[in-house]
């Protein structure tokens, strides 16, 4: 019992590590991406745990989700490349 804590411990650690990472601000706004990462990261928590029945899919689910809402609130706040030269006529 006693390892299986520790490695969900180590687990929820070692996502919340990398999950809070690629919130930083980027060079195209100079803005964080805090609030989707968070969003994403619940929402996918709760697809994982709801799906697998289990603590470890929760947290790969709010892994992935937190991952998957910072790269959509990065896309959303940097115009595309293609697009910058273009005007609205």
């Amino acid at each position: 019992m006693l390892k299986k804590i520790t490695l969900s411990a180590a687990a929820a650690a070692l996502m919340l590590g990398l999950g809070a990472t690629g919130a930083m601000a980027d060079d195209c706004s100079g803005r964080d991406h805090s609030t989707g990462t968070a969003v994403g990261a619940v929402g996918g928590g709760l697809i994982g745990g709801l799906a697998t029945h289990s603590v470890l899919g929760g947290l790969g689910g709010a892994l992935l989700g937190g991952l998957a809402g910072n790269a959509v609130s990065r896309d959303m706040d940097c115009p595309s490349s293609k697009h910058l030269g273009q005007s609205r006529a």
